[in-house]
């Protein structure tokens, strides 16, 4: 299974043109790869909520809205299934999620279990975490999701034996990075997986350097640099 890891720019609520970034990876992907994967809510952007529910419910979307319906014309279009983090809108509730489309299906619809993806004491009750882990089959592979703060916290709720996709929206400096936090990261994926995918996206606004690696067995073995968009394509068998 070929799975490629896409570090674009994305902009906080303005979910055209997020969406015209997965486009443009599918179009220049297409036979190249089985699936392409996006950084935590990408489609609207980490910070597009303001915290006041009015607001934000506009933003947030129904795995039924007609954007969710275009994703999964996509991967039919272009033979490509995706995995991308949104801001879920079910009810009066709202989520930090990661979906997977394939053949013109919501295949998965997992539901951040950590906090830290809102300020909870600007929040309530409207603002929510999930509750379940677990795995889901594509393309032959048993995939597990977890997003961002959510291997920090808990990492042994998702253990498994099999691949680990890793969304995060992560704005540490490049310095920072380099200086050892890239290290940690891929230590602390390996007390969930043998084979982590982590993927984070590129703003401006405040500035996320991006970036995506596969980190196997504690250590970093591919990657694409910080501040560039790219994909980095990794074959897993």
């Amino acid at each position: 299974m070929r799975i490629g890891l896409v570090s674009y720019r994305c902009e906080n609520r303005n979910t055209a043109f997020n969406m015209s970034q997965i486009e443009r990876a599918m179009k220049c992907s297409a036979g190249h790869v089985d699936l392409l994967c996006f950084g935590e809510a990408f489609l609207q952007g980490f910070d597009a909520l303001s915290w006041d529910y009015e607001t934000d419910r506009s933003i947030a979307l129904e795995l039924s809205s007609e954007t969710m319906g275009q994703l999964r014309a996509w991967t039919v279009q272009y033979g490509i299934s995706l995995l991308t983090g949104y801001l879920e809108k079910d009810g009066d509730t709202l989520y930090s999620s990661c979906a997977a489309v394939s053949g013109g299906r919501i295949v998965h619809n997992y539901r951040r279990i950590s906090k830290g993806w809102k300020e909870f004491p600007r929040t309530d009750g409207h603002y929510r975490e999930g509750n379940e882990t677990g795995a889901f089959q594509l393309h032959g592979q048993e995939i597990t999701v977890a997003l961002c703060g959510d291997l920090w916290e808990t990492p042994e709720r998702f253990r498994t034996e099999h691949l680990l996709i890793w969304p995060v929206y992560v704005n540490f400096t490049v310095d920072e990075w380099n200086a050892g936090m890239l290290d940690e990261y891929a230590a602390q994926a390996a007390l969930a997986a043998d084979d982590v995918l982590l993927v984070n996206p590129l703003d401006r606004n405040p500035v996320n350097h991006g970036g995506a690696f596969h980190f196997h067995g504690g250590r970093t073995v591919a990657g694409i640099p910080f501040d560039q968009e790219g994909i980095l394509v990794v074959e897993i068998p």
